[in-house]
This record gives structure tokens, sequence and C-alpha cells, in this order.
């Protein structure tokens, strides 16, 4: 029996023109695809940083209940006289986390006392500073709902009391957070209660 020559299966080729478009068609999605990718991990940089700062006002709010003490010495005391406190400042990737040894109602940075204890009897600043904390690369603080370039919220035991600027009469404090270069923003608000919503 012999092969018919008709029945030959014949090998086709891909054009030039359709390898072109399909490496076209394929550059495309590639690029929307990295577009779409770099825009979103944007957006959750931003929404981790805001989650992550809403974490640590809940665990300063915990310190203040607890009446923890920190590694700084407070001499006889348990507890820093002007409380735990968060010191923001605008266009920084960075706030700090204080004790406020001299009851001032603002985060002093350096100063000559040896205490809280010494601080309080000579009158003289400590350095207050606990931890710093940083918020992800190309996250910065891009304002607050309170006048000013600086925002400090201090916690007091045992509820806890929560001041912001040293101001009782402040029931509302919003940290806006930017992406670099983009129109991305999120908020994170902390009330007077100690109810914390993330923008």
């Amino acid at each position: 029996m012999g092969r018919n020559p008709t029945h030959l299966t014949m090998k086709k080729a891909f054009t030039l023109i359709e390898i072109t478009v399909v490496v076209t068609i394929i550059i495309f999605l590639a690029l929307i695809f990295i577009v779409s990718y770099r825009g979103g991990e944007k957006e959750f940089a931003l929404i981790r940083s805001a989650n992550k700062l809403g974490q640590d006002l809940r665990a300063v709010q915990g310190m203040a209940m607890a009446g923890q003490k920190t590694a700084p010495e407070f001499g006889s005391e348990t507890f820093p006289p002007g409380g735990y406190g968060i010191y923001f400042e605008k266009n920084s990737n960075s706030y700090i986390l204080f004790a406020d040894c001299n009851d001032n109602d603002i985060y002093d940075e350096i100063g000559g006392a040896t205490s809280c204890k010494e601080a309080k009897e000579q009158g003289t600043p400590y350095p207050e500073k606990v931890k710093e904390f940083t918020f992800e690369e190309e996250v910065y603080i891009s304002g607050f709902s309170t006048p000013g370039d600086s925002l400090v919220i201090t916690f007091f035991p045992p509820d806890p009391e929560i001041i912001i600027n040293g101001n009782p009469d402040i029931n509302l404090a919003s940290i806006v957070l930017t992406f670099e270069d983009t129109d991305s923003v999120r908020s994170v608000k902390i009330n007077k209660a100690g109810l914390i919503d993330i923008d």
C-alpha cells in the first residue's frame, strides 16, 4: 500500500507580520501590567504605613493603660509625669515615641539630666526619646488637621486620657500620609476617646 502524495502534511510557518503583531501585543500587555503594578504598590505602601501608624498609636495607648515603665529611668516614678507621647513632624518619614519626663507637653530631643527625677529637680530637659518609627520608603507626613508643622499626642493612664498638642479642648487629630510625587493620601485620625480611624 503506497502513500498518497496528497496526504502529506505540510508544515506551516508564521509570517514576519504575524510574529511582529504577537510580540507587540505581549509588550503592550506587559507595559500595562508594570504600570498598574507600580501604581498599586504605591497605594499598598500607603495603606501599610497608615495601618502601622494606627497599630503604634494603639500600642502607646496600651502602655498608658498599663502604666508601663520604659528604658529611661524615671527615678522613683513608674510612669513619666507628662505621660507617653508620639511626636510627628510635617514632611518627615518617621515619628517618635517619647516619655514626657518634664510634663511640658512637648518632645525634648536633648537634655542634660540623666533621669526623669533629676530633670524634675533641676528643671533641666531630659532626652525623652523611647523609640523612633520609620514609614516605608517614599511615604511621608504631608499635614495635620491641627495648625502648625508638628503634632504631639500624649496618653495618660488609666483610661487612657488623650491630650492633643497640649490642649485638652482639641477633640480630634488627623495625620495625613502621602506617597512622594503622587496624589495618593491616607489619613489616620484619633479622637480624645481613643478611637482610631484609618481613611
